[in-house]
């Protein structure tokens, strides 16, 4: 599946009304998380009943909103409260997954400068 491997990752942890299309999420993303919908970041909003994700990310000179529904089963994800909070690119990819990724953490990040 095509993500921005370098975008900054938004979730917005509130239930979204899913009739919002590009035009309403860019006025959430604008007036409610205080951020600039075309700033490159990716932003991600979930329903009510957690079996659909929408995503918004501006490139070069357009919106892209993805959409993913489950069928039969739930996203996992963390409480709800009205604050967004920041993914890291392998805790998206576990959403989208299915994974409980606030279970899970990524492995640590190795900064090497010996080598052999």
């Amino acid at each position: 599946m095509w993500l921005p491997s370098n975008a900054n990752v938004w979730l917005y942890r509130t239930p979204v009304d899913f009739r919002k299309q590009i035009d309403g999420l860019v006025l959430l993303v604008a007036d409610t998380l205080q951020k600039n919908p075309t700033s490159g970041q990716l932003f991600v909003f979930r329903n009510r009943h957690a079996d659909k994700i929408k995503m918004l990310f501006w490139e070069d000179n357009g919106f892209w909103l993805l959409y993913k529904r489950y069928k039969k089963s739930r996203f996992k994800f963390p409480p709800i409260v009205d604050e967004a909070m920041e993914l890291s690119m392998p805790e998206l990819q576990w959403l989208l997954s299915g994974i409980d990724y606030t279970r899970h953490t990524p492995p640590e990040k190795l900064f090497v400068t010996q080598f052999m």
